[in-house]
């Protein structure tokens, strides 16, 4: 009788220890589930911020305000008065910051007639920044609308634009790059 007692007991003690286990294991799960979804969650958010300030540049560069006040420079005008950038050398990086046109979206958002350069968090919820680098690569002529553009004294005038954003907290920048070409006077 003592010997099935003991039986007993340690049956019970093996199906405790196995139930234990499958709880940690399940709490485990869990907690890298949220780890996991809270790191897409700020990357996505990162990467938001990165559009915007992609979209920020391309504003100001169509902002007819902007282009006609003498005092002030669209991103793209003042990329082509810089360094130019030698994509097979270089890279256009979201930390350097000193070589190309920077500009800063915030959480004011855009508005015409202003040169957004600005410091701010692009979102205060969770503190995100956004910020634009802009240089400019090259003059090339035009390729396609060669009927009307051959032979007169106009060139596309080529940039590369890269939007960052990063997450408060976080060591990692998303970014994304975009080239935009640009119809403007032949230099000579």
């Amino acid at each position: 009788m003592k010997q099935q007692r003991g039986i007993v007991l340690v049956l019970a003690l093996l199906v405790l220890l196995s139930l234990t286990i499958l709880g940690v294991s399940a709490v485990s799960s869990s907690l890298n589930q949220n780890k996991m979804a809270t790191s897409m969650q700020q990357s996505g958010l990162a990467f938001d911020a990165a559009e915007a300030a992609l979209a920020g540049v391309f504003f100001e560069s169509e902002d007819e305000i902007l282009l006609t006040n003498a005092a002030l420079l669209d991103p793209l005008s003042q990329a082509r008065q810089g360094t130019q950038l030698d994509p097979n050398v270089e890279d256009l990086s979201c930390t350097e910051n000193a070589k190309w046109t920077n500009r800063q979206m915030t959480n004011a958002g855009l508005s015409t007639n202003a040169v957004h350069t600005a410091a701010g968090d692009y979102q205060t919820e969770v503190k995100t920044r956004s910020w634009s680098r802009t240089a400019f690569v090259r003059e090339q002529a035009c390729r396609g609308s060669s009927n009307v553009i051959g032979g007169s004294n106009i060139n596309c005038h080529v940039f590369v634009v890269k939007g960052c954003g990063q997450v408060d907290g976080r060591s990692t920048i998303v970014a994304n790059s975009v080239s935009a070409a640009v119809l403007a006077p032949a230099s000579n």
